[in-house]
């Protein structure tokens, strides 16, 4: 693997709470080998180049510990927003493993973003920070067919598998849950297939499925996807440019399926409001805290 010089590993965000609680964020790698076929982080805006490739960042552990050791105020740290932080990479240089070990070893909590069912190895890592921080995962899950996430996630294991980690991780006590996004229009956006999703992720054991009913679409993204629907789904190209034109946020044509999506998460008790999702699981682990002092 190739590594990049970083200067900094830690940013910290403005408006964490509009995104999961996180009060910082890192990306301990830069690029995705997963090539799914949506990907805003193709978008020239974040200049990745080789996106495909997996680089990794110099010293990357080293500088997270002087930072973390730095920081007066504990928080939340973001992992893998723009790049999985648990890439096929991450089984020999564990970085991400690592820097677990610095956020349970300076008293932070974290929330990671993922496709990989490589997590599962770091579990005993997560319930280490989980007593005196707080945990949240969320499993990116766009459709409950395994082959259609073959077709549009060629490089990641199915959503059958994702959902297998999520009950994994729940058993073992970690806040964990299902990023619904994107919804492709006319292509994962069937209301049997919602529907379906949801009880999967009731019977895993998912606290919440966070979804905006839509996807991105700009640039570099919208040229890779583009090449991507004509190999696998003929015509569509069409009917995308005919109604969004250059539009960034293509919401999905049925105005009435996230009201679909809402009654039945209301149905299995499965949050999917932000603001509920932030607060459930900070006060979730304040309650295993009270336990452990009685």
């Amino acid at each position: 693997m190739e590594f990049i010089t970083a200067k900094t590993i830690l940013s910290k965000v403005k408006n964490g709470n509009a995104w999961y609680g996180i009060d910082y964020n890192m990306n301990l790698y830069r690029g995705c080998p997963h090539q799914c076929i949506y990907c805003d982080s193709r978008s020239q805006c974040y200049h990745i180049d080789q996106f495909d490739i997996v680089k990794g960042k110099a010293n990357a552990l080293v500088i997270l510990e002087r930072e973390l050791s730095k920081k007066r105020k504990k928080g939340i740290v973001g992992i893998g927003a723009m790049s999985d932080p648990y890439n096929p990479l991450e089984q020999e240089f564990e970085q991400t493993r690592g820097a677990l070990r610095l956020i349970a070893k300076y008293g932070f909590g974290v929330s990671i973003d993922t496709k990989s069912d490589l997590i599962l190895r770091d579990i005993d890592l997560l319930k280490e920070i989980n007593k005196n921080g707080n945990v949240i995962v969320k499993f990116t899950i766009t459709t409950p067919k395994d082959e259609l996430s073959k077709c549009i996630e060629p490089n990641v294991c199915v959503s059958s598998q994702r959902l297998k980690a999520i009950k994994k991780i729940s058993e073992n006590g970690i806040f964990t849950g299902i990023m619904m996004n994107p919804v492709l229009p006319f292509i994962t956006d069937k209301e049997s297939d919602i529907k379906e999703l949801v009880r999967l992720a009731s019977k895993s054991g998912a606290k919440f499925i966070h979804t905006y009913m839509g996807m991105t679409l700009r640039d570099q993204q919208r040229d890779y996807y583009f090449k991507k629907l004509d190999q696998h789904f003929k015509g569509l190209k069409e009917k995308y440019i005919h109604r969004y034109g250059d539009q960034y946020m293509c919401a999905v044509p049925n105005q009435r399926l996230y009201r679909v999506f809402t009654d039945e998460c209301s149905n299995y008790g499965i949050l999917y409001r932000m603001k509920e999702i932030v607060n459930a699981y900070k006060r979730e682990n304040m309650a295993v805290k009270q336990l452990s002092l009685f």
